[in-house]
Protein backbone atom coordinates (compact mmCIF):
# COMPACT_ATOMS: atom_id res chain seq x y z
CA UNK A 1 0.00 0.00 0.00
CA UNK A 2 1.38 3.53 -0.60
CA UNK A 3 0.28 6.92 0.31
CA UNK A 4 -0.33 7.85 -3.17
CA UNK A 5 -3.70 5.43 -3.23
CA UNK A 6 -4.68 6.22 0.51
CA UNK A 7 -4.41 10.16 -0.96
CA UNK A 8 -6.35 9.19 -4.05
CA UNK A 9 -9.08 7.37 -1.76
CA UNK A 10 -9.55 9.91 0.71
CA UNK A 11 -9.97 12.95 -2.65
CA UNK A 12 -12.59 10.84 -4.40
CA UNK A 13 -14.82 10.46 -0.80
CA UNK A 14 -14.07 14.00 -0.01
CA UNK A 15 -15.22 15.25 -3.61
CA UNK A 16 -18.08 12.77 -3.69
CA UNK A 17 -16.64 12.53 -7.47
CA UNK A 18 -13.89 10.63 -9.64
CA UNK A 19 -13.70 13.26 -12.10
CA UNK A 20 -13.25 15.84 -9.25
CA UNK A 21 -10.87 14.12 -7.27
CA UNK A 22 -9.24 13.98 -10.88
CA UNK A 23 -8.81 17.04 -11.17
CA UNK A 24 -7.77 18.18 -7.75
CA UNK A 25 -4.49 15.77 -8.26
CA UNK A 26 -4.16 16.51 -11.87
CA UNK A 27 -4.74 12.36 -12.89
CA UNK A 28 -6.86 10.86 -15.22
CA UNK A 29 -10.07 9.49 -14.61
CA UNK A 30 -8.63 6.00 -15.07
CA UNK A 31 -5.67 7.01 -13.34
CA UNK A 32 -7.95 7.31 -10.14
CA UNK A 33 -10.04 4.53 -10.91
CA UNK A 34 -6.53 2.31 -10.99
CA UNK A 35 -5.63 3.77 -7.77
CA UNK A 36 -9.09 2.65 -6.18
CA UNK A 37 -9.35 -0.96 -7.29
CA UNK A 38 -5.26 -1.29 -6.59
CA UNK A 39 -5.97 -0.07 -2.88
CA UNK A 40 -9.30 -2.77 -2.89
CA UNK A 41 -7.27 -5.47 -4.35
CA UNK A 42 -5.08 -4.97 -1.60
CA UNK A 43 -7.16 -4.96 1.29
CA UNK A 44 -9.53 -7.60 -0.32
CA UNK A 45 -12.57 -5.77 -0.04
CA UNK A 46 -14.46 -3.15 -2.03
CA UNK A 47 -14.30 0.43 -0.40
CA UNK A 48 -16.76 2.24 -2.69
CA UNK A 49 -19.67 1.91 -4.66
CA UNK A 50 -20.70 3.48 -7.95
CA UNK A 51 -24.29 3.77 -9.13
CA UNK A 52 -25.60 6.98 -11.48
CA UNK A 53 -26.23 9.30 -8.13
CA UNK A 54 -23.10 9.43 -6.89
CA UNK A 55 -20.11 7.51 -5.40
CA UNK A 56 -20.75 6.25 -1.59
CA UNK A 57 -18.68 4.22 0.99
CA UNK A 58 -19.33 1.14 2.15
CA UNK A 59 -19.46 0.08 5.69
CA UNK A 60 -15.77 -1.50 5.50
CA UNK A 61 -15.12 2.22 3.71
CA UNK A 62 -16.21 3.78 5.93
CA UNK A 63 -13.98 1.94 8.86
CA UNK A 64 -10.88 2.10 6.98
CA UNK A 65 -11.52 5.71 6.62
CA UNK A 66 -10.72 6.69 9.57
CA UNK A 67 -7.13 5.18 9.40
CA UNK A 68 -6.17 6.51 6.02
CA UNK A 69 -7.09 10.35 7.37
CA UNK A 70 -5.45 9.38 9.81
CA UNK A 71 -1.80 8.49 8.29
CA UNK A 72 -2.67 11.21 5.67
CA UNK A 73 -2.89 13.84 8.89
CA UNK A 74 0.31 12.28 10.01
CA UNK A 75 2.72 12.55 6.78
CA UNK A 76 1.32 15.88 6.29
CA UNK A 77 2.43 17.07 10.03
CA UNK A 78 5.82 15.07 9.57
CA UNK A 79 6.49 16.96 6.36
CA UNK A 80 5.53 20.09 8.26
CA UNK A 81 7.65 19.42 11.24
CA UNK A 82 10.57 18.54 8.87
CA UNK A 83 10.29 21.83 6.80
CA UNK A 84 10.13 23.84 10.28
CA UNK A 85 13.28 22.23 11.09
CA UNK A 86 14.90 23.73 7.68
CA UNK A 87 13.24 26.94 8.43
CA UNK A 88 10.72 26.32 6.08
CA UNK A 89 6.92 27.10 6.91
CA UNK A 90 4.73 25.00 4.49
CA UNK A 91 1.65 22.52 4.79
CA UNK A 92 -2.16 23.32 4.83
CA UNK A 93 -4.09 23.96 7.56
CA UNK A 94 -7.72 23.21 7.48
CA UNK A 95 -10.71 25.61 8.96
CA UNK A 96 -14.04 25.17 9.86
CA UNK A 97 -16.45 27.82 11.06
CA UNK A 98 -19.76 29.74 10.64
CA UNK A 99 -21.20 32.23 9.23
CA UNK A 100 -20.75 34.91 11.43
CA UNK A 101 -16.85 34.04 12.18
CA UNK A 102 -16.38 33.62 8.15
CA UNK A 103 -18.28 37.23 7.26
CA UNK A 104 -16.60 39.47 10.23
CA UNK A 105 -13.19 37.93 11.17
CA UNK A 106 -11.59 35.32 8.58
CA UNK A 107 -11.65 37.08 5.77
CA UNK A 108 -8.94 39.95 7.25
CA UNK A 109 -7.22 36.84 9.33
CA UNK A 110 -6.41 34.67 6.60
CA UNK A 111 -5.81 38.12 4.42
CA UNK A 112 -2.78 38.47 7.08
CA UNK A 113 -2.23 35.16 7.49
CA UNK A 114 -0.95 34.45 3.82
CA UNK A 115 1.04 37.77 3.73
CA UNK A 116 3.02 36.18 6.93
CA UNK A 117 3.15 32.46 5.73
CA UNK A 118 2.93 32.61 1.92
CA UNK A 119 3.66 28.46 1.25
CA UNK A 120 0.86 27.33 4.02
CA UNK A 121 -2.35 26.74 1.96
CA UNK A 122 -5.60 27.30 3.99
CA UNK A 123 -8.80 25.14 3.47
CA UNK A 124 -12.27 26.52 4.53
CA UNK A 125 -15.30 24.23 5.77
CA UNK A 126 -18.20 25.56 7.05
CA UNK A 127 -20.88 24.46 8.91
CA UNK A 128 -23.00 24.23 12.09
CA UNK A 129 -21.66 23.30 15.84
CA UNK A 130 -22.47 19.70 16.03
CA UNK A 131 -21.28 19.24 12.18
CA UNK A 132 -17.69 21.20 12.83
CA UNK A 133 -17.31 19.75 16.29
CA UNK A 134 -18.05 15.97 14.56
CA UNK A 135 -15.26 17.35 11.43
CA UNK A 136 -12.66 18.23 14.82
CA UNK A 137 -13.30 14.84 15.95
CA UNK A 138 -12.87 12.72 13.13
CA UNK A 139 -9.91 14.87 12.02
CA UNK A 140 -11.81 16.26 8.41
CA UNK A 141 -10.45 19.51 10.01
CA UNK A 142 -7.63 21.11 11.96
CA UNK A 143 -9.39 23.51 14.17
CA UNK A 144 -12.86 25.08 14.26
CA UNK A 145 -14.47 28.55 15.42
CA UNK A 146 -17.03 26.71 17.81
CA UNK A 147 -19.23 28.02 21.48
CA UNK A 148 -19.05 26.25 24.37
CA UNK A 149 -20.13 24.16 25.52
CA UNK A 150 -17.94 21.54 23.82
CA UNK A 151 -16.74 17.47 23.50
CA UNK A 152 -14.59 16.72 26.51
CA UNK A 153 -12.12 14.76 23.79
CA UNK A 154 -11.61 18.66 22.39
CA UNK A 155 -9.27 21.61 23.44
CA UNK A 156 -10.96 24.75 23.50
CA UNK A 157 -8.75 27.99 23.82
CA UNK A 158 -11.71 31.05 24.45
CA UNK A 159 -11.57 33.94 22.42
CA UNK A 160 -14.56 36.40 23.08
CA UNK A 161 -17.73 36.61 24.55
CA UNK A 162 -20.60 37.65 22.18
CA UNK A 163 -23.16 39.30 23.56
CA UNK A 164 -26.99 37.43 23.03
CA UNK A 165 -29.75 40.43 21.90
CA UNK A 166 -33.59 40.02 21.03
CA UNK A 167 -34.17 41.33 17.90
CA UNK A 168 -37.87 42.55 16.85
CA UNK A 169 -39.37 44.57 14.54
CA UNK A 170 -40.48 47.92 15.11
CA UNK A 171 -44.00 47.59 14.03
CA UNK A 172 -43.95 44.88 17.39
CA UNK A 173 -45.31 46.59 20.61
CA UNK A 174 -42.44 45.96 22.56
CA UNK A 175 -40.14 47.73 20.43
CA UNK A 176 -39.90 51.00 22.50
CA UNK A 177 -38.54 49.12 25.29
CA UNK A 178 -34.82 48.77 26.74
CA UNK A 179 -35.06 44.98 27.58
CA UNK A 180 -37.56 42.61 27.26
CA UNK A 181 -38.27 40.50 30.08
CA UNK A 182 -37.57 36.04 30.24
CA UNK A 183 -41.95 36.10 30.87
CA UNK A 184 -42.31 38.27 27.41
CA UNK A 185 -40.12 35.84 25.55
CA UNK A 186 -42.58 32.92 26.76
CA UNK A 187 -45.88 34.75 25.72
CA UNK A 188 -44.57 36.02 21.81
CA UNK A 189 -43.58 33.80 18.52
CA UNK A 190 -39.90 32.65 18.35
CA UNK A 191 -38.13 32.52 15.27
CA UNK A 192 -35.41 30.15 16.24
CA UNK A 193 -32.16 28.99 14.03
CA UNK A 194 -32.46 25.07 13.25
CA UNK A 195 -30.91 22.59 15.76
CA UNK A 196 -27.11 22.62 15.33
CA UNK A 197 -27.06 26.42 15.38
CA UNK A 198 -29.32 27.17 18.74
CA UNK A 199 -26.92 26.22 21.34
CA UNK A 200 -26.59 29.23 23.37
CA UNK A 201 -29.73 30.24 22.78
CA UNK A 202 -31.31 26.70 24.57
CA UNK A 203 -29.24 26.96 26.97
CA UNK A 204 -30.83 30.73 28.01
CA UNK A 205 -34.04 28.70 28.06
CA UNK A 206 -32.80 25.93 30.09
CA UNK A 207 -30.67 28.16 32.97
CA UNK A 208 -33.72 30.71 33.11
CA UNK A 209 -36.90 28.21 32.77
CA UNK A 210 -38.21 29.76 29.55
CA UNK A 211 -40.83 27.88 27.76
CA UNK A 212 -40.39 29.30 24.25
CA UNK A 213 -43.54 29.63 21.76
CA UNK A 214 -41.38 28.41 18.78
CA UNK A 215 -43.05 29.82 15.32
CA UNK A 216 -40.37 28.92 12.96
CA UNK A 217 -37.17 27.10 12.30
CA UNK A 218 -34.79 28.27 9.61
CA UNK A 219 -31.12 28.22 9.56
CA UNK A 220 -30.15 31.38 7.69
CA UNK A 221 -29.13 34.52 9.47
CA UNK A 222 -31.02 36.55 6.33
CA UNK A 223 -33.97 34.58 6.47
CA UNK A 224 -34.96 35.02 10.47
CA UNK A 225 -33.66 38.59 9.89
CA UNK A 226 -36.09 39.06 6.64
CA UNK A 227 -38.77 36.91 9.48
CA UNK A 228 -38.53 39.45 12.25
CA UNK A 229 -39.02 42.30 9.71
CA UNK A 230 -42.21 41.42 8.27
CA UNK A 231 -42.99 41.05 12.27
CA UNK A 232 -43.46 37.31 12.26
CA UNK A 233 -41.98 36.96 15.57
CA UNK A 234 -39.20 37.80 17.37
CA UNK A 235 -35.45 36.26 17.84
CA UNK A 236 -32.48 35.83 19.92
CA UNK A 237 -28.78 36.68 17.66
CA UNK A 238 -25.62 36.80 18.97
CA UNK A 239 -24.01 40.54 18.60
CA UNK A 240 -21.66 39.42 16.24
CA UNK A 241 -25.32 38.59 13.69
CA UNK A 242 -26.13 41.78 13.45
CA UNK A 243 -23.48 44.06 12.27
CA UNK A 244 -25.69 45.21 9.13
CA UNK A 245 -29.39 45.62 10.94
CA UNK A 246 -31.99 46.94 8.97
CA UNK A 247 -33.03 50.01 9.66
CA UNK A 248 -36.90 48.60 10.66
CA UNK A 249 -35.84 46.06 13.07
CA UNK A 250 -35.39 47.03 17.04
CA UNK A 251 -32.44 45.11 19.63
CA UNK A 252 -33.47 44.53 22.99
CA UNK A 253 -31.49 43.66 25.70
CA UNK A 254 -32.45 40.62 27.60
CA UNK A 255 -33.59 40.75 31.43
CA UNK A 256 -30.62 38.70 32.01
CA UNK A 257 -27.10 39.77 30.29
CA UNK A 258 -26.08 36.15 28.46
CA UNK A 259 -23.58 35.41 26.08
CA UNK A 260 -22.12 32.83 23.71
CA UNK A 261 -18.15 31.97 24.08
CA UNK A 262 -16.44 31.59 20.92
CA UNK A 263 -13.16 30.12 20.89
CA UNK A 264 -10.72 27.86 18.56
CA UNK A 265 -11.23 24.30 19.57
CA UNK A 266 -8.55 21.68 18.22
CA UNK A 267 -7.40 17.88 19.45
CA UNK A 268 -3.79 17.74 21.18
CA UNK A 269 -1.04 17.60 19.15
CA UNK A 270 -1.28 20.25 16.59
CA UNK A 271 0.44 20.98 13.30
CA UNK A 272 3.00 23.83 13.02
CA UNK A 273 0.46 25.31 9.85
CA UNK A 274 -2.27 25.04 12.76
CA UNK A 275 -0.32 26.47 15.50
CA UNK A 276 0.82 29.41 13.36
CA UNK A 277 -2.95 30.00 12.43
CA UNK A 278 -4.00 30.00 15.57
CA UNK A 279 -1.48 32.37 17.11
CA UNK A 280 -2.41 34.66 14.12
CA UNK A 281 -5.99 34.62 14.91
CA UNK A 282 -5.05 35.46 18.70
CA UNK A 283 -2.49 38.46 17.31
CA UNK A 284 -5.33 39.85 15.04
CA UNK A 285 -8.20 39.73 17.63
CA UNK A 286 -5.69 41.41 20.17
CA UNK A 287 -4.48 44.05 17.52
CA UNK A 288 -8.47 44.79 17.01
CA UNK A 289 -9.65 44.76 20.75
CA UNK A 290 -11.61 41.71 20.01
CA UNK A 291 -10.19 39.58 22.13
CA UNK A 292 -11.55 39.21 25.70
CA UNK A 293 -9.54 36.43 27.15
Amino acid sequence: MTLSRFEVFHTVVESGSLTKAGEMLKLSQSGISHAINSLENELGFSLLTRNRSGIYLTNNGERMLEYIRDILILNDRMKQEASAINGLDVGVVRIGTFSSVAIQWLPYIIKQFQDDYSGIVVKLFEGDYSTLEQWILSGVIDCGFLTLPTSKSIEFLPLKQDNLLCILSDQHPLHNQDKITFKQIEEEAMIMPKVGWDNEINQIFRENNIKPNVKFEVSDDQAIMAMVQNNLGISIRPEMTLSQIPKNVRILNLEKESFRFIGIATKPNLSPATKKFIDCVRSWLSDHNLLDF
